[in-house]
């Protein structure tokens, strides 16, 4: 049995995860910035803890952790879920709305590791897994500030694996492609004020994301397995790749990056001072 700490469980991906982490007997932190939206969640489990989480509220932040160690002693397991998506053009994007994004797909994800961190390391073990995703890879329109906030949590993870490694710590990232949760719908924000010069193409990808909202490829569940096997592992990935959509476009970008630097390869060396 573990003991875990499951960030945005009111809905998709976060709630399938506490209720497979659930299911498999572990202690679970089930949490929501409302309490009432995962009550139902944690009924009919004796090892379910529901405390309400606003990530971007440091004070929540450290008082779910407290809690998750007076219930269960500590964390081996943090699964940083809470995030939103944000639909606009660079140049359409309001700035309070940017900062908000940070601070929640971002900031709340390193304030909650910096919470756990001393716990973990005081035992020696734990793992830290941060929801990311294909946009966090591969960049398009109309993700640009959402697809920003996926990158700084891809350099995140990897350079906190390099840190927290020879520590018994263990670090993944989960990069689903596109999945059927409410990511494009209920949750989804957007530009108050769109500039027509980009609704051919910014504008009608945003129309597109909308129009399969509820046509998604991906099952959360299916998400939430693979999460509880990455854990089960003494070996885990530092990134995991779910879906056939993310394989395909990351394997073009690693093609396209390896035929641009070959290209390129003379002037990238002919930079330094003469030997």
């Amino acid at each position: 049995m573990s003991r875990w700490l499951v960030t945005g469980c009111s809905t998709g991906i976060g709630r399938e995860v506490a209720r497979a982490a659930l299911d498999a007997g572990h202690q679970v932190v089930v949490t929501s910035r409302k309490v009432a939206d995962v009550t139902d969640l944690c009924d009919g489990y004796e090892t379910a803890l529901a405390v309400p989480l606003d990530v971007t509220d440091r004070d929540q932040v450290d008082a779910a952790v407290s809690a998750a160690t007076d219930a269960f002693g500590g964390l081996d397991v943090l699964v940083n879920n809470a995030g939103y998506g944000y639909l606009s053009a660079v140049e359409e994007g309001d700035d309070a709305e940017v900062r908000a994004l940070f601070d929640t797909n971002y900031f709340g994800v390193v304030d909650t590791i910096k919470a756990v961190l001393p716990g973990m390391r005081a035992q020696g073990s734990g793992h830290v897994i941060n929801m990311s995703s294909m946009t966090g890879l591969v960049a398009n329109p109309p993700n640009a500030y959402y697809s920003s906030t996926k990158f700084a949590l891809e350099a995140l993870t990897e350079a906190l694996a390099k840190e927290v490694g020879p520590l018994g710590i263990k670090v993944t990232a989960i990069e689903p492609g596109a999945f059927r949760t409410d990511w494009a719908k209920r949750s989804m924000h957007e530009a108050s004020a769109p500039i027509e010069a980009y609704a051919a193409d910014v504008g009608a990808r945003k129309e597109l994301i909308r129009a399969f909202a509820d046509h998604l490829p991906g099952d959360p569940r299916k998400v939430a397995e693979a999460v509880l096997m990455v854990t089960r592992l003494d070996d885990p990935p530092l990134r995991l790749l779910l879906g056939h959509d993310v394989l395909k476009a990351t394997r073009e970008k690693l093609a396209a990056m390896s035929a641009s630097i070959d290209e390129w390869e003379a002037t990238t060396l002919d930079v330094n001072f003469p030997a």
